[in-house]
């Protein structure tokens, strides 16, 4: 004969027991590190996109002093520990940024490339047709893309279709003397986008050092604008561009309409915040889960600043400061997803300056409100790399858990990703 447990004290602390019991373990670090490859110096950030449509994402990345950009295809859960599979795209003196992008629309996903330094300009660089030569260099044909050329030390590209014709277009910027934020025109002629030299480059403002370039509709008018982070300068900060044109102009309007609003009418700069801050790499995430995509920006030397979203207008925004630990190195960038399976997002960011005592890949938990000023911290990569760039969240080996991917340019000279240890809980039997 069973018994009912009526005291309020016991049946609480059964409670917390039962409740302590089916969360997932909390990720003990540092976590344990896979190369996918270091086989050249200065890997400059990773990008991501699904190439070979597998539902698995693949990556690119430039190596900025090997001078030199490569595309790695997932192999998988099974393999995702070792080396994988990789091509190198072409040669890419100073690259500072690679994305992929179909530009041609012949199905092969091929590669843009940013460089600075004495280089200053843009590659494409045309994927192979045939899917079977994807992996064969000798079948890449790397061109500079003209309209770039010389104009200013290129830092990143985002691919995003501006005018609504010709194809993708590529919304670039750069940093130093004649910097711009501006975007290039593809081509609508017979050769369409193949023809680089007919690509037209649309300056839109002044910039100083451009970190991030973020597609989104920020105003809710069904187009999208671009969110910028900005290192240096004048305009410090994070600000997003509001794309002319577009439904605004009615729904009966032409796509040439639409698109000469997109060239003639200046693009207004909304501010969301950290004026004067030295902002570095950002996401936009629900973070608060109240159904408003936020941004999360990380400030340096040691700050996440979480400005969040008040209303669908993208004019009204509210900053909170999450402090990362001071034993952390210097703020670079920062990515939102739940790392524990606790049910709450998390903060993963990654720095420079790290070094044996200073990690460079952390995680942060709140522990009441997401708005807290302290969450708490869990070292990701330990003792190992020095400078860090951007950071992915993904489950890379199938286990239900975020695995972070990210590359190191200094010590490790590595594309690495590390693995989540987070255990989940065992299904108890039934009473």
């Amino acid at each position: 004969m069973r018994t009912k447990c009526t005291h309020p004290a016991l049946v609480l602390v059964l409670a917390v027991a039962l409740t302590s019991a089916a969360r997932a373990a909390p990720p003990a670090g540092p976590w344990r590190r896979h190369v996918i490859d270091d086989s050249s110096r200065g890997a400059d950030g990773t990008r991501l996109a699904d190439v070979n449509a597998d539902g698995r994402p693949d990556i690119v990345c430039g190596w900025e002093e090997g001078g030199v950009t490569r595309a790695y295809l997932n192999p998988g859960p099974d393999k995702a520990a070792e080396n994988w599979p990789a091509v190198t795209v072409g040669p890419t003196r100073s690259v500072e940024d690679a994305v992929f992008v179909d530009l041609d629309r012949d199905g092969a996903a091929d590669v843009v490339t940013c460089c600075e330094g004495r280089t200053r300009s843009m590659f494409v660089h045309w994927a192979p047709r045939a899917k079977g030569k994807y992996l064969d260099g000798a079948a890449w044909r790397t061109e500079p893309l003209p309209a770039s050329s010389k104009v200013m030390a290129w830092m990143f590209c985002l691919p995003m279709d501006v005018d609504g014709q010709g194809g993708v277009d590529l919304v670039a910027a750069g940093k130093g003397g004649g910097a711009r934020v501006g975007w290039f025109e593809a081509p609508a002629g017979p050769a369409g986008p193949r023809e680089l030299k007919a690509w037209k480059w649309h300056p839109l403002i002044d910039a100083a050092w451009i970190m991030s370039l973020i597609a989104e509709d920020m105003d809710a008018d069904g187009d999208l604008d671009v969110v910028v982070t900005e290192r240096k300068g004048k305009a410090t900060g994070c600000y997003w561009l509001e794309k002319p044109g577009g439904p605004k102009e009615g729904a009966g309007a032409s796509a040439a309409l639409r698109s000469q609003s997109s060239f003639s009418r200046p693009w207004r700069r909304h501010w969301i915040g950290s004026r004067g801050k030295q902002v570095m790499f950002a996401r936009i995430v629900d973070l608060d889960g109240d159904g408003l995509r936020d941004l999360i920006v990380a400030q340096k030397p040691r700050t996440i600043v979480f400005h969040r979203r008040l209303d669908r207008t993208g004019t009204k925004w509210r900053p909170h400061e999450i402090a990362m630990p001071a034993s952390a190195g210097t703020a670079k960038a920062v990515n939102a997803g739940d790392i524990d399976l606790d049910g709450k997002l998390d903060l993963v960011f990654t720095c420079e300056g790290a070094n044996a005592e200073r990690p460079g890949v952390m995680w942060l938990s709140y522990e009441k409100a997401v708005t807290d000023a302290a969450w708490r911290a869990g070292d990701i990569s330990g003792a190992k790399g020095v400078k860090y760039d951007l950071v992915e969240l993904l489950d890379l080996d199938a286990d239900g858990d975020l695995d972070v991917l990210t590359c190191e340019e200094r010590q490790l000279n590595a594309v690495v990703w590390y693995e989540n240890p987070t255990r989940r809980p065992r299904a108890s039997a039934a009473p």
